[in-house]
């Protein structure tokens, strides 16, 4: 096992690449869309959280990442002695008509067909997405965590419906018409999702690039009127099955798991390890399940996680855990204190294991 550390590309700073290496990070998942782009209600060195108006607006649909960028960004971690793992989702501007099954769907899928070959080109091993349409939302903040450390968490749902023109909760298209997005039906969602994975796998695989499915967050069976794909753990069976291709991973979260009803937990995570599936891990902790949860510190929640570490040491895992948030420890630094809390105790138990 290794461990990680996600940053979002502003964030991709020396000063940032250095304190991941001085807390004992190896690798860096890096997420390249702006989920801040005119988003003013989110905080630039915290994960988005926003409001029902989404975090922000997508990125230039003209512009895909070009090979130069993705070897330049790569190099610039190289050079802080760590290796890029992965590119964390699509900016919802590249592919929103692949999640809504649109006009533009073929002509994005090509384009993420493009990008995809230029991650491979590049060295970088992992992409992982979100296949959602209404993305992460229906979440608070508060004083959470032990001590009164700011976390997130869920109290009810959210049966707001999805405006025209945005989806995954960006604004890809401030001058679309009023009124919502259509509700749909949940194999519908299974077979925009089978389109999608049959068109890019193959590129994948030929380009080294193994994709990785996050889990639906929060895990709730529709949100905003929509439906989720996989909000019980069972449930990556199905995205498994769909296509046999070794490039169709999983991205797990252990926090978004957590809060899942049904099913048990250790055994899901030992199962997807053996079936040699899991690509990286999102390592987090909560107390409670939906619609009613709260994140904690990795020692404090729900997940016995000496356990975890040790099923994903029995499953020979040999990937990279991060925390993919994790409470802000107030003081000066709040970010980087709550990081380096979460790095050392993921290395002790590690260690331990």
């Amino acid at each position: 096992m290794k461990i990680g550390l996600g940053l979002y590309r502003h964030m991709l700073t020396p000063d940032n690449l250095a304190f991941a290496r001085q807390v004992g990070a190896t690798h860096i998942i890096a997420h390249l869309v702006d989920y801040f782009h005119q988003g003013a209600a989110n905080p630039d060195n915290n994960q988005p959280t926003g409001g029902r108006g989404g975090w922000g607006r997508a990125g230039d649909p003209n512009r895909i990442w070009t090979l130069e960028e993705l070897r330049e960004i790569r190099a610039r971690i190289n050079e802080a002695d760590l290796e890029l793992e992965a590119i964390e989702n699509f900016d919802p501007a590249h592919w929103h008509d692949v999640l809504l099954a649109g006009p533009k769907r073929d002509e994005q899928i090509e384009n993420i067909k493009t990008m995809i070959r230029r991650v491979g080109e590049a060295g970088i091993p992992v992409m992982g997405y979100n296949f959602s349409l209404a993305g992460v939302a229906a979440r608070i903040t508060g004083p959470f965590a032990r001590g009164g450390a700011e976390s997130v968490g869920m109290e009810g749902g959210d049966d707001t419906p999805i405006p025209n023109g945005m989806v995954w909760n960006m604004i890809y298209d401030d001058r679309a018409p009023g009124g919502t997005l259509p509700v749909i039906e949940h194999d519908e969602l299974w077979r925009r999702l089978e389109y999608f994975l049959n068109a890019i796998l193959p590129v994948a695989e030929a380009s080294g690039v193994r994709m990785a499915a996050h889990p639906d967050d929060p895990p709730t069976p529709t949100l905003r009127r929509q439906p989720r794909l996989v909000y019980q753990p069972a449930m990556y069976q199905r995205l498994i099955d769909l296509n046999p291709s070794p490039s169709n991973g999983l991205e797990l979260c252990i926090g978004t798991l957590a809060e899942m009803t049904e099913g048990d937990i250790y055994q899901a995570v030992e199962s997807y390890g053996r079936l040699g599936r899991i690509a990286y891990i999102h390592l987090r902790n909560v107390r409670g399940k939906v619609p009613s949860y709260r994140e904690t510190f990795l020692d404090e929640g729900d997940v016995d996680m000496a356990r975890m570490i040790r099923i994903l040491k029995d499953v020979r895992f040999d990937g990279v855990l991060i925390p993919d948030h994790t409470p802000q420890i107030r003081c000066a630094a709040p970010w980087h204190a709550g990081m380096a809390h979460a790095l050392g105790y993921m290395r002790g138990l590690i260690d331990l294991a």
